[in-house]
């Protein structure tokens, strides 16, 4: 099983370290987003595990959305205004729903523990409660990814961080050159 993983790793690293170097990526980890920023940034993320958590995940406590919720609420009670889901994610969002579970759960292996590793790195420094960041039982959570985890989800995972770097370029240009728009997720 250590092997696996290092495979999996090595097979994904450049990929990885290309989503992590990313401005907008960046900006977060030094703790630098505005509240509009990383409200923008949540509701994203709402999409795309909103469409992840429409079918089982490898443990009950991996599941994101409430918090995702909470701390979008957080923001919007202070007076922001909803943003919208970015065409980057939408187009996620829609390669996630057309594909069989098992494809799936290599967006599963990278969405949830880039949220369980960085995001625990990441939780202090966010303009919210980081009630996304939160889990019940995250040793559970990370070992029950851990036991389906296979190398043969390299290429797709390397997909699911090309849509990742697509949605930080997206996240960063809406920062940078969009006005605040409303749009509801149902909340």
């Amino acid at each position: 099983m250590n092997e696996q993983r290092i495979a999996l790793k090595e097979a994904t690293s450049e990929k990885h370290k290309q989503a992590e170097n990313m401005p907008f990526n960046q900006k977060m980890f030094q703790g630098n987003l505005s509240k509009k920023e990383y409200l923008n940034y949540l509701v994203q993320q709402f999409a795309v595990f909103g469409e992840l958590e429409k079918t089982p995940l490898p443990h009950v406590s991996l599941g994101r959305s409430k918090g995702l919720i909470f701390d979008i609420q957080e923001l919007l009670n202070e007076g922001l205004n909803m943003p919208p889901v970015l065409p980057a994610t939408k187009a996620y969002v829609d390669y996630l729903a057309q594909l069989a579970q098992e494809q799936r759960l290599a967006h599963v292996y990278l969405q949830y523990l880039a949220v369980v590793f960085g995001g625990q790195m990441m939780k202090t420094k966010v303009p919210s409660s980081g009630k996304f960041y939160a889990f019940d039982s995250i040793s559970e959570g990370v070992q029950a990814i851990r036991n389906v985890q296979k190398d043969e989800w390299a290429d797709e995972v390397n997909v699911g961080f090309d849509f990742t770097i697509e949605i930080f370029r997206e996240l960063e240009w809406s920062t940078n050159n969009v006005e605040n728009e409303s749009f509801s997720l149902g909340l």
